[in-house]
């Protein structure tokens, strides 16, 4: 059986027609009609190379050497129609799922970044957070793409979300939205706070025995950045 004789047994066996395979494969490549998909069948032409792994991807072909060079192969849809195919491969899926039958995942180490980690007591009272020397690297695979720093948070005020010495990444932007967490300087100080900006501009410290710091020029308040929240 010839290349083009095999496409036709595939396809009825599959159940299609030729305007139906024309139509499957102009979903996802170049637009064809069923007058190609004709000319494949009797050999007038062949498929490129896409369009021969969508004629597989439609027909349910899995094992192409087995299906097309007569090579034998373990090809668990050979022999079914369109409907056994979509049944196998719904069974398979639930396969899939389980944690029973699912193969295991590979475990791969996630590629490492490093930014400059800020120790917000030590910026506090210099007045120019990023412009000082007063970092160290730091290494981690859990940094966010987005994360252009890190700061060690001091104290309680962010509690219960942000902890004493806790390690968060920031992304470094000039404006916050109202509610969004960011690391401010004003008036000298670095602080990590929340952003309000109903009733006036206030730094707003989560643990509420804190009080709200009153911004009373907001030229004197400096967006460094906005705080990263990671899942646990």
């Amino acid at each position: 059986m010839d290349f083009g004789e095999k496409l036709t047994e595939l396809r009825k066996a599959a159940g299609y027609s030729q305007q139906e395979v024309a139509r499957l494969i102009s979903l996802h490549l170049a637009p064809i009609t069923n007058r190609a998909v004709s000319k494949w069948e009797t050999g007038a032409t062949y498929p490129d190379a896409m369009q021969f792994i969508w004629l597989c991807e439609i027909y349910g072909v899995a094992d192409v050497a087995s299906a097309f060079l007569g090579i034998s192969g373990n090809d668990p849809l050979a022999g079914l129609n369109r409907e056994g195919v979509r049944m196998l491969r719904e069974y398979a899926e639930l396969l899939r799922l389980s944690p029973k039958y699912a193969e295991a995942a590979e475990v791969k180490e996630l590629p490492k970044r490093i930014v400059p980690l800020y120790d917000l007591p030590v910026s506090a009272g210099t007045g120019v957070f990023l412009d000082s020397d007063s970092f160290e690297p730091y290494e981690s695979e859990d940094i966010p793409p987005e994360a252009n720093f890190a700061v060690r948070i001091s104290g309680d005020s962010m509690e219960p979300l942000l902890n004493d010495g806790q390690v968060v990444f920031v992304q470094s932007v000039n404006t916050l939205e109202h509610g969004e967490i960011g690391v401010f300087v004003y008036n000298g100080d670095a602080y990590c706070k929340k952003l309000d900006r109903e009733g006036g501009l206030k730094l707003i410290s989560l643990n509420p025995k804190y009080s709200p710091i009153n911004i009373k020029y907001a030229y004197d308040l400096r967006v460094v950045g906005k705080v990263i929240l990671q899942e646990n």
